[in-house]
């Protein structure tokens, strides 16, 4: 019995602290249930196609940081030719002592604006203690070289080549504006400020720095720096090409041909790097500008050495090394807009060469057929109305010519000196203007109008030539003949118009109409023999009147239908 009584308290002392563990594990907090959290949104997408908002400007910043640069690398540059200069007219150290002095203060400059921008921040001051050595190291070798005759040409050339290198790499490197106008701009300019002259090795040296600029240019695209390198290098090169082109004709010429195309490549080559839809203005200005000046120089510089020919054969090379540059653009499909303007500037320069080699009625033939193919031509283009305004300005230069010397103001009182020759501008002419209309219909009215006067215009002065004028001796016949010919084709004009229900050729007649009237009143009045007097008179007054009646009649049943609507 007392094992079964053990046996049972051992149960109950067993259950007991099984019943004390398990009180002990609920006083235990339990840990809170985890809840799923919903999954982050993801930050919204930045809109690539619109450009990021531009911080606000801080005029501080602007004076403080950029401004204050600027100017301060200017006057170190300034400081630098001042002290170059000043090696003329003080005697404190001997000459090469103050070049060396002047090369040395120069790299100094540049390595301390390198170490001041790569290692203490890439600052605008740092940008343009460079700019300013840069300048400063072209002027103090432009000096040493060709001033002074310290330094042989090709050890000058050596140098020159290595700042420009420098000043095309850390402008490139850097994005930076500040050592392309400065730097570049400053090198381009030493040549003049250290009074160099207008020797070979001045041109040479003022070359590198063009080609440094020109690097920059077509790397970064920056049009100012291509403008002013323009600028600044022509002049120079001119000179040089002055001095030079009566004992040396040929090496001008090939000099003119190299600075040209170099010219070219500042305008179009980051157009061709990096093709745009539009070219940019500053870029066509720039190709314009510099095919003039090479035009009108090289032009100048054959004809004054005595080859009026040559002189006129450089226009049309010049012309024809324009198309060929368009024609290869155009076969590297490349910019298409680059290739038309080159053709355009062809077309220009053709239109100025046949003038100056040739006049007369070339003239008009080629103007007029100008306009045709650059009407015909920029229908098919981007921007259809460039080729619209240059076909209108050939076709007015064909119309001046014609007005000037193939059928003058004073043809109305003399009659045509050479009939087949006028008739046939003229007619040169109509064809151009027909063929724009056709092209441009928005201008056809217009063109329509202006192709009648000149055809009318034409047509009086034949008229007065077949009634027997002759140069410098008009007659009353002819007179007579002409205010019959204005009012006869006036009255004309309004019949057809009536018939046809045409107003704008009712409006011509009457202008014509008005026109002879104005003739009869203030020429014939005054200058015709009393029975020249009556019959222009009698005349212009029954083609009136006929005309009045013509245009009551034809007007009469429209009175009659508004009185019945009435």
């Amino acid at each position: 019995m007392e094992s079964t009584v053990e046996q049972r308290l051992t149960f109950l002392e067993n259950r007991v602290k099984t019943l004390e563990g398990m009180l002990e594990l609920r006083r235990v907090p339990l840990p809170a249930p985890v809840v799923a959290q919903p999954p982050a949104e993801p930050p919204p997408a930045r809109d690539w196609s619109s450009p990021a908002p531009k911080p606000p400007l801080d005029l501080e910043e602007i004076l403080g940081g950029r401004v204050l640069g600027w100017v301060g690398g200017v006057a170190v540059v300034i400081a630098a030719v001042f002290f170059v200069v000043m090696a003329v007219h003080n005697g404190w150290i001997g000459v090469a002592a103050r070049m060396g002095l002047a090369f040395a203060a120069s790299a100094a400059l540049v390595a301390f604006g390198v170490w001041l921008y790569e290692r203490r921040g890439q600052t605008q001051a740092a940008l343009a203690t460079v700019a300013a050595g840069l300048a400063a190291l072209y002027a103090s070798r432009a000096a040493t070289t060709v001033h002074y005759d310290l330094l042989s040409p090709v050890p000058g050339l050596v140098i020159a080549g290595a700042v420009g290198a420098l000043a095309l790499v850390l402008a490139v490197r850097w994005n930076s504006q500040e050592i392309a106008g400065i730097g570049i701009v400053g090198s381009l300019l030493a040549p003049v400020l250290v009074h160099a002259g207008t020797s070979t090795s001045s041109l040479v040296f003022m070359t590198i720095a063009l080609l440094a600029a020109i690097g920059v240019v077509v790397e970064r695209g920056w049009a100012w720096l291509a403008v002013v390198a323009y600028v600044v290098s022509v002049p120079q090169a001119a000179c040089w090409l002055w001095a030079e082109h009566s004992t040396q004709l040929g090496l001008t010429l090939v000099v003119t041909t190299a600075f040209w195309l170099l010219y070219v490549v500042a305008a179009l080559g980051f157009e061709l790097r990096t093709p745009t839809k539009s070219l940019r203005l500053s870029s066509a200005s720039l190709l314009l500008a510099n095919a003039s000046v090479t035009a009108a120089g090289g032009w100048w510089l054959i004809d004054d050495a005595g080859h009026r020919a040559g002189a006129n054969a450089w226009l049309f090379a010049l012309a024809g090394a324009h198309l060929v540059l368009g024609t290869l653009v155009l076969s590297l499909r490349a910019s298409r807009e680059i290739a038309l303007l080159l053709y355009g500037v062809a077309a220009v320069l053709v239109g100025v060469a046949i003038p100056v080699a040739l006049g007369g009625p070339a003239v008009v033939a080629a103007w007029s057929a100008e306009a045709l193919v650059l009407a015909w031509a920029g229908r098919r283009t981007d921007t259809p109305e460039r080729g619209l305004i240059a076909s209108l300005l050939f076709a007015a230069l064909a119309v001046g010519h014609v007005l000037i010397f193939e059928v003058p103001p004073n043809s109305l009182a003399y009659g045509l000196g050479s009939i087949p020759l006028a008739l046939g501008s003229v007619a040169l002419v109509l064809v151009a203007l027909a063929g724009i209309a056709v092209a441009y219909r928005e201008v056809a009215e217009p063109l329509v109008w202006a192709s009648a006067g000149l055809a009318v215009y034409a047509t009086s002065g034949l008229v007065v030539d077949l009634a027997g004028a002759q140069y410098h001796d008009s007659t009353q016949t002819s007179q007579l003949a002409l205010s019959g010919f204005w009012g006869a084709l006036g009255f004309a004009a309004i019949l057809a118009g009536l018939i046809r229900r045409k107003r704008a050729l009712r409006l011509g007649g009457l202008a014509v109409l008005a026109l002879a009237v104005g003739k009869v009143f203030l020429v014939d009045l005054a200058h015709l023999g009393s029975i020249w007097r009556v019959g222009s008179f009698l005349a212009i007054g029954l083609l009136l009147l006929a005309g009045a009646f013509a245009y009551q009649r034809a007007r009469l049943p429209s009175l009659h239908e508004r009185r019945e609507a009435g």
